[in-house]
């Protein structure tokens, strides 16, 4: 990778990092995916590592406010110019060229830059700029069915729910599967709640599903879908008593 033009002027404040007037003529692009609450790993592989050391150089990355998250100068941590958000919430692997974000959130998701500077007389030098653009996920609990009421003539009345994951659900509907083995698929409106503080979605269905004629015994499986996971509940088996036997269960 090559250097186009210096920095001529870089300043911090705040724990703002600006670097003015630099161009490179490639910078690497890359995609990471964490966990909610878990550790985020933004990558800056150094091709010249080898033939580099860390006492001379400057590593710092900034997300897509110009927020510094950490600063690596020239062989020790710097504090200075990093913003209060993430004090206490990054670490340094100096062996992969790596920075952990602990405790991710939904609001961290973004694109982080890195940047490894070379100091000179004349000024810093930009070697390498890597771009990450960190998505955020979190399992959805196991949906759990509620049946409210069963009768031969109103039929299953249940409700279906789900809560605290991320991304936002594309789906969820509920699966019949009679004593003969024949499946029938259900859906309705989603009614999806968004918290304020976690930014993490739940969901429920209700349904309103005609028993089968003929069938006293059915199973009932929920499942609910998003852009990148697939997750069902326990199965539920469901029995509607016979006339002669009484009340219906």
């Amino acid at each position: 990778m090559n250097v186009l033009k210096t920095c001529t002027a870089c300043t911090m404040t705040l724990g703002v990092l600006f670097v003015m007037t630099f161009a490179l003529s490639d910078a690497v692009s890359m995609k990471t995916q964490a966990y909610f609450n878990r550790t985020a790993y933004l990558p800056c592989p150094f091709t010249k590592a080898q033939n580099r050391s860390l006492s001379e150089l400057v590593v710092f990355w900034q997300d897509h406010n110009k927020l510094v998250l950490y600063e690596h100068y020239m062989g020790k941590e710097k504090l200075d110019n990093v913003n209060v958000k993430y004090r206490a919430r990054t670490s340094f692997d100096e062996d992969n060229w790596a920075l952990g974000l602990h405790n991710v959130q939904i609001k961290d998701m973004g694109t982080y830059d890195c940047f490894i500077q070379r100091k000179t007389p004349k000024g810093s030098v930009i070697l390498q700029q890597t771009d990450t653009e960190l998505s955020v996920m979190a399992n959805f609990s196991e949906p759990e069915i509620e049946v409210q009421n069963i009768t031969r003539i109103s039929g299953i009345n249940l409700t279906c729910s789900s809560k605290e994951g991320y991304p936002k659900p594309t789906k969820m509907y509920i699966s019949i599967t009679n004593s003969t083995n024949s499946t029938n698929e259900h859906s309705g409106d989603m009614q999806i709640s968004q918290d304020n503080v976690t930014e993490l979605f739940s969901v429920s269905i209700s349904l309103s599903i005609p028993f089968p004629d003929g069938v006293y015994n059915v199973t009932a499986l929920c499942v609910l879908e998003t852009e990148s996971m697939k997750i069902s509940s326990r199965l539920h088996n469901i029995e509607i008593k016979t006339e002669r036997e009484g009340s219906e269960k």
